[in-house]
């Protein structure tokens, strides 16, 4: 991020069966928001300006486009590495 780029945060929810979605998302002091809302709850945080940036054009409440499916995983992926917590794996009933 340059000096010229605001600061921007984008909060994700995932509930381990659909796309992640959009659930805060805002710049400058809103962004300084939600970091330190997340920093006192214990969420995880990723600095990543790109992806921020990607983000930022969705709506609150939109899905994850399918495009970003892979970097959001590594993210989520991410998040339970530092969180020390394993992902629970659900499998499909074969029927």
């Amino acid at each position: 991020m340059t000096n010229d780029e605001p600061l921007k945060a984008i909060a994700l929810q995932y509930d381990g069966e659909n796309a992640p979605i959009v659930t805060a998302a805002g710049e400058g002091a809103i962004a300084k928001e939600i970091i330190r809302i997340a920093k006192e709850h214990g969420v995880p945080l990723r600095e990543d300006a790109s992806l921020a940036a990607l983000l930022s054009d969705l709506d609150l409440g939109d899905e994850i486009p399918e495009h970003l499916y892979r970097i959001i995983a590594e993210v989520i992926a991410y998040a339970y590495l530092i969180s020390g917590k394993v992902p629970v794996i659900q499998q499909k009933n074969k029927s």
